[in-house]
């Protein structure tokens, strides 16, 4: 329908709308009037009009200096006779006078200084005709001026303020768009005069002074610092920051027995840390502390900075033991050439993602340990009544080392008892896999108990909001650098708290069915295993949980062979036996183990190049074509490489020389395995070396498979709950597809290895191999609950499921003798269930938190309200309107977040929540 396409409908009215502003040029119906129609009795000529009022009635000079007596900053036009020129209120004699009601004049008053005042205003900048009150009772000018909401750039003789509209204005503009300062005044001055014939005058540091000092009491404004009796300067480290209601906070928003619940229940009331540096908010070698000092030195998010320069001095160095963490070991050769800060390290609450107090500091050199010990160890002064903390650090693995001896070289004031906390380091889920395997299973947050579903990223994603405003700070100087981030933080923090209520119950609404599916997949599971093993894994996996000392139950014992660890021990060989003197080489550059992995690679290459060809299609593009022509001539060219070095190794090979007419991915490649099976002798050694290549081979298919098959029965069973429409369905089936691509290729690459090692193995006199490699059937590729095709019997309602032997260690040796892979599976499985749980119970006691904290502050609010005694009455009354505001808002919030989850799903979910299976326990 055309009438849902408004932009269609408007094209053909352009020539309506342009010829409406064009009249907007001229008088339009106020031509019609002879005499003015402002003031009652007015016979003056009407020739002035206000562009930034409703309408275009036209005044005369009087009448509409009387009108603006209140609005004094609108724009004017006066009517030459052909066309209306701008003209300012000043010039058509409009006076302001402070410190009186409007419209009446001071008797007593006392010009701006040399009668040019300039006000900056979200419409331009004005220059006005001012008047202080001079009266006896008259306050400062600098009061008179705030007093009228107009913010002074100094407090002795102001020439130039800023409107408490323009400054807030100006706030939310830097919030939303990340623009700059300079950006915003030249917006300013365009708006004053676009065509460079009349500039106003530059007020631009002024601007940037009063916009930093008003950001500065609007957060002392809202953290009640007017209402305390100590004032500003009684404000604490910490206290400006916008704190997390749903973090725990004891007094504030958990129960009065927090501290006495049971053991396995102390998980619940657990602080969530993040930790991560930022090298993207650096700062230039500008200025100094001296000459720009910060206006809240640790008071919000930034730590204070005198205590933190003097323990920067006598730091060292440590480098990593786990993988090459650049975090760790570039400490000091980061390129801080020109730079007084290479960029931040910061601590948020890892669930809710707000900047923790006290948690923001620079960074001199790299992530230093100092640097990150001290931010850790000062933010948490302000959680020390916590008794469970979980740290998330991409290289917790390394920083958590001898943490405690290095907070012994720190002010007292920050040292903890680590006797009375639980700390559980951990690495955020995405940084994991960079870790070498031990630490993937000790610091996982998937395996960890009391985790829940936290990821350790949302420091991560914090960095991308605050990131675009880094082009701006890095030129500024400390102070002024440390306050707008602190400010930029803040509005970070109060967004997301805004947010909490919805925030909450969206993830509540996705836990709880993953929850019931995790825990039904984990049923089907333990079906399948012997009921003495599982009491045997569960009571291993209890003990780890509750000592992680104890043997780790997600780690195997055993070492996997890999295709690159048979190749890295076969080079090691030939290396020993070159300098005992013994060379079995025939080539100089291949060796006999280099030129049988060349040909299995080569194998690998035909074997996707097969497939390629045969979904490249009838319709291909040229480009496609092209591509897909180069790979096959390079295949081609590699593989006749090899047949030449393959000649030296072994003569007895067939000779079937390949013909341009032959497919590349068809040429027969005469490996051992190939020639034995033909009956022709081969040499032992390569022989040898092949089955321990085919071996690895054999290794990595199987683990590619079931891979590939965990991923497609996730997948699966997200298509099934979740995804509707053609649509949807359509692309989601294209990925499984894709998935069942690589379950296949896994199939062939082990079964390939398959019939190598039965080849090889009569020659070699390997008798039980099938014990380790059974052969693959098509009923074996199935997942580890899935039953056979056809097979699956029912009993009771349950099926009863036979778990493929590719799930098992020891394949061939019975039912119930399962595989190390096995156990850990199910540890994961159990995990997993066990993480969705208690993510639906740590939601719900957030969704708790949230409300008590608002609750509390409000309350906090109304004591407020009466706290000084030492004001006078008007002071008193807005002392008292200001703090109820805020209460009520705190109320608001509070009924709104009980408004979004009625009474009736909270009783749902809490029986939901109450039958948990055994395994869960």
């Amino acid at each position: 329908m055309l009438q849902d396409e408004p932009q269609k409908l408007w094209i053909p009215e352009r020539d309506k709308f342009l010829k409406e502003f064009i009249r907007l040029e001229g008088r339009g119906e106020a031509a019609l009037y002879q005499a003015c129609q402002g003031l009652p009795g007015c016979l003056n000529e009407p020739v002035v009009r206000c562009r930034d009022c409703e309408g275009s009635q036209l005044y005369c000079q009087g009448c509409i200096v009387v009108q603006h007596t209140v609005m004094p900053l609108h724009h004017m036009e006066i009517c030459t006779g052909s066309y209306f020129q701008r003209i300012s209120l000043r010039d058509l004699g409009h006076r302001i006078q402070l410190g009186h009601p409007p419209g009446l004049q001071c008797c007593n008053p006392s010009l701006a200084f040399d009668d040019d005042f300039v006000v900056l205003e979200i419409n331009s900048i004005h220059r006005v005709a001012l008047n202080f009150c001079n009266c006896a009772t008259a306050q400062t000018h600098d009061i008179q001026l705030l007093r009228a909401r107009w913010y002074p750039a100094t407090t002795t003789n102001p020439r130039t303020a800023a409107t408490f509209r323009l400054l807030d204005h100006f706030q939310m503009y830097t919030f939303e768009s990340k623009g700059s300062a300079f950006e915003y005044y030249q917006s300013l001055a365009r708006l004053t005069d676009n065509t460079g014939t009349r500039q106003p005058k530059d007020r631009y540091e002024s601007f940037l002074r009063m916009s930093r000092q008003h950001r500065h009491i609007t957060s002392l404004l809202r953290a009640g610092r007017g209402h305390d009796p100590n004032g500003v300067l009684g404000t604490k480290e910490g206290e400006l920051a916008v704190l997390c209601p749903a973090c725990p906070q004891p007094g504030r928003n958990l129960p009065a027995d927090w501290d006495n619940v049971p053991l396995h229940m102390k998980w619940l009331y657990g602080l969530f840390l993040a930790i991560d540096a930022n090298f993207r908010l650096c700062r230039r070698n500008k200025s100094s502390e001296q000459a720009d000092p910060s206006l809240s030195n640790g008071w919000a998010y930034f730590m204070e900075q005198s205590s933190f320069k003097e323990v920067l001095e006598a730091s060292g160095t440590q480098k990593s033991s786990c993988a090459s963490h650049n975090a760790v070991n570039l400490a000091d050769t980061k390129n801080a050439r020109g730079m007084a800060a290479t960029g931040v390290g910061a601590i948020v609450c890892a669930r809710h993602n707000l900047t923790r107090p006290s948690s923001v500091g620079d960074l001199q050199k790299g992530e230093k340990y100092v640097n990150m010990d001290y931010i850790f160890f000062s933010t948490l002064q302000h959680a020390s009544t916590v008794d469970v903390l979980n740290i998330s650090y991409d290289i917790a693995c390394q920083w958590s080392k001898h943490l405690w001896t290095r907070m012994l070289h720190y002010p007292s004031r920050m040292h903890l008892r680590p006797d009375n906390k639980v700390l559980t380091f951990v690495v955020p889920k995405f940084h994991l896999p960079a870790h070498i395997l031990s630490c993937q299973t000790k610091y996982s947050l998937n395996l960890i108990k009391g985790m829940a579903r936290t990821d350790g990223e949302a420091v991560e994603r914090g960095w991308s909001n605050i990131n675009p405003i880094a082009t701006s700070t890095r030129e500024m100087g400390p102070g002024s650098r440390r306050d707008i981030l602190d400010d930029h933080f803040g509005d970070l923090n109060w967004r997301k708290v805004c947010n909490l209520g919805p925030f909450l119950l969206r993830k509540l609404k996705e836990a709880i069915p993953e929850r019931e599916q995790h825990i039904l997949d984990l049923r089907d599971f333990e079906e399948a295993i012997p009921p003495a093993s599982l009491s045997e894994w569960r009571i291993m996996i209890v003990e780890w949980e509750t000592d992680r000392s104890r043997p780790n139950p997600f780690e195997t014992n055993t070492s996997v062979t890999t295709q690159a660890s048979v190749r890295l021990e076969l080079s090691q060989l030939e290396g020993q036996q070159l300098t005992d003197g013994v060379d079995s080489s025939l080539h100089p550059e291949v060796s006999p183990s280099v030129l049988i992995a060349a040909g299995i690679d080569l194998e690998s290459l035909q074997r996707r190049l097969a497939i390629d060809t045969a979904n490249i299609g009838t319709h291909a593009t040229d480009n496609q074509l092209s591509l897909l022509q180069q790979r096959t001539n390079a295949l081609r060219r590699r593989i006749e490489q090899w047949v030449q070095i393959q000649t030296l190794y072994m003569p007895c090979s067939p000779d079937t020389p390949n013909t341009p007419e032959e497919a590349v991915h068809c040429i027969k490649l005469w490996l051992p395995s190939a020639v034995v099976n033909l009956g022709i002798a081969c040499d032992v050694n390569l022989c040898q070396i092949e089955w321990k290549l085919r071996c690895a081979q054999a290794h990595d298919g199987l683990q590619e498979l079931r891979q590939h098959l965990r991923l497609k029965r996730h997948l699966t069973g997200f298509k099934r709950d979740w995804i509707r429409g053609q649509r949807a369905h359509t692309r989601s089936r294209a990925v499984i597809d894709t998935v069942q691509l690589k379950i296949d290729s896994a199939a062939t690459k082990y079964r390939t290895a398959w019939f190598a090692l039965e080849s090889l193995a009569i020659n070699l006199s390997k008798l039980t191999w099938q014990i380790e490699f059974p052969k693959l059937d098509d009923a074996d590729i199935r997942g580890m609950t899935e039953g056979q095709a056809g097979g699956e019997a029912e009993t009771e309602g349950r099926r009863l499921v036979s778990v493929s032997w590719i799930w098992k260690q020891r394949h061939g040796a019975g039912e119930e003798e399962l595989s190390e892979v096995m156990h850990v599976e199910w540890c994961k499985a159990r995990a997993r269930a066990n993480r969705w749980a208690e993510e639906v119970v740590l939601l719900q006691e957030e969704m708790r938190r949230v409300v008590a904290y608002f609750d509390w502050h409000a309350m906090w609010w109304d004591k407020r309200a009466v706290s000084r005694a030492d004001f006078a009455m008007p002071d008193n009354e807005a002392l008292i309107a200001y703090a109820s505001r805020q209460a009520n808002i705190r109320r608001s919030m509070s009924n709104h977040c009980l408004s979004l989850c009625p009474a009736q799903i909270f009783l749902v979910i809490y029986s939901m929540t109450s039958d948990q299976p055994e395994s869960l326990c």
